[in-house]
This record gives structure tokens, sequence and C-alpha cells, in this order.
């Protein structure tokens, strides 16, 4: 259709005829006219276009289990705001602004096991896992600190904030103290980690140790219960032996006074009546039976 359109004009204006020319330039100039229009919407479209894209993607929801933080990445304000944004919707900038929501609820992470050596030099083996959570309202400090996401800081920081609470309680205690008083080396532990980490915008809610002894501990402590139990094994055998050895005294003592009873109530007069009692009439012989006739062969 441009073609037909333009290819006219240029009849018109090659035309012989004044008129003819007068109309091809009335003509080209309503054509440019109407591309300058065409063209002047459009822009406005695309402005409008763009404005709508800008409004979908600078618009965020906050949960409530979440601190919102919003950075500033140009200008002289570049940095966090020093509160933290409340939870809801919230409109920003993404050409010159972010936003990051923070977890405020409490998270459970199981650390890589490590190792680390007591006062002594003796080697245990630590496998912690560990329940914290950030302060609320503490988030814009946390990440202007360490400008990172907080799964990062999660994963690098805090585990050297654990290692580091575990190695410098074990250098205060040697391998028997830690054997005999580990809910103390624990405690200890705990208390020192809770206020690095209270310092640093978060609050500990618990944290288990997976305390591992040396082999040679273990080996010693299997020993010692072995010998325990074999001790006392011994001490209940000797017990009964004891307990059997004062049943037969008893049992014999019984029966002497028994006896030492019976000599006592046999008189003469009480044995004689027993004789009689028992006799069953005919002439009690004593040795050899006596012979009437002898033999002379």
């Amino acid at each position: 259709m441009f073609n037909y359109i333009f290819s006219s004009i240029g009849e018109l204006l090659s035309a012989k005829s004044d008129q003819f020319v007068f109309e091809g330039v009335i003509s080209v100039c309503l054509i440019l006219f109407l591309i300058y229009k065409f063209l002047k919407i459009m822009k406005k479209i695309y402005f409008l276009l763009a404005i709508s894209i800008v409004s979908l993607t600078s618009c965020t929801r906050i949960e409530s289990a979440y601190d919102g933080i919003l950075v500033k990445q140009y200008g002289s304000e570049k940095g966090v705001q020093d509160v933290a944004l409340v939870t809801g919707r919230v409109w920003y900038n993404p050409f010159t602004e972010d936003v990051y929501q923070i977890p405020t609820f409490v998270q459970t992470i199981d650390y890589d096991a490590f190792t680390v050596n007591a006062k002594d030099g003796s080697v245990f083996e630590v496998d912690p896992t560990l329940s914290f959570n950030v302060v609320k309202g503490n988030s814009p400090q946390i990440f202007q600190k360490y400008r990172k996401p907080i799964e990062e800081v999660t994963r690098t920081t805090i585990y050297n904030y654990v290692k580091d609470a575990f190695r410098l309680q074990m250098n205060k205690y040697t391998t028997d103290e830690i054997v005999s008083n580990r809910q103390q080396f624990e405690s200890d532990v705990q208390s020192t980690l809770g206020r690095v980490l209270e310092d640093e915008g978060f609050r500990l809610e618990q944290l288990t140790s997976g305390l591992v002894y040396p082999k040679t501990i273990v080996d010693a402590v299997n020993n010692k219960n072995k010998a325990v139990q074999q001790a006392m094994q011994v001490e209940n055998e000797l017990k009964v032996a004891e307990a059997q050895a004062k049943i037969k005294i008893v049992q014999a003592e019984a029966e002497k006074r028994a006896n030492e009873l019976k000599q006592q109530s046999l008189t003469p007069l009480l044995i004689q009546q027993q004789f009689i009692e028992k006799w069953d009439g005919q002439t009690p012989l004593y040795g050899n039976s006596p012979t009437m006739f002898k033999n002379v062969n």
C-alpha cells in the first residue's frame, strides 16, 4: 500500500500541471504529519508499557516470619536503611534498589563433624547440631556487616563461630575432666557461643555437641566397666558363699543343740522305760548262743 501511495505522490510531483504538483506537496506533508503522529503515539505506548513492567517488578510482599531489608545499590544513600522494613507489601525501584527477605524463625543446622584438641592433647570429634534464629529487627545490621545472603552466613560464618567456641572451651579441660564433667563442658560451650551470636544479632536456641571420645578413652572406659562388672560378680559370689556358710553353721549349731538336749533328757529311768517299750518278750542274746549238746567227732 505504501508503494502505491508513494508512486501516486511521485506522479503528482512530476506532473506538468501546477495544481497536481501542489496536491503532491500537500500529500507529502500530510503523510509526514501522519507518520509523526504515529511515532508519537507508539512512543507513548512504549513508555506506558515500560511503566507497567516496572510496576509489576518493583513490588514484593514480606511474610510475617521474615525481616525485609531495602538495599540501595547506587547514589549517595548506597547501603542498608537503618530500620528493618515491616511485613507486608513493599514498593521499590528495581533499577537502583534490591529487597532481601531474611527468615526470623528458628532454623536447625546439622554441621559437618570436625576435630578439637583437649588441654592434654587428646583429639575429640565434634558433630554439632545448632538451632538458632535471627532476632527480629537485626537483619539490616547483619546484612550490612556481612553483605551476604543469610544462607551463606549460616553455612560459613556461624559454622566458624561454633568451631571457635568448642576450641576455646576444650583448651580449658583435660581429657579426664571432659569425661567426668561433660555436662558442664557442653554448658560452657553453649554459653560462649550464645554470647557471640547475640552480639552478631542472632539468638541461640539449642546446641548439641555430638561429642565423640578418642578410641583410647573408649577402650579404657570399656575395660574399667568390665573390671567393675567382674568385681561386682566376685563380690556377689562371695556374698553367696558367705550366706551358704552361715546356713551350714546355723544348721550345725542347731543339730549340736538338739543332741545336747537329747543327752540331757536321757535319764536311766527313761532309758529303762524305752527298753521295756521296745522289748518283744524274748530273752535277749549277746554273743554266741549256748549249745546243749557237744559234737565228739
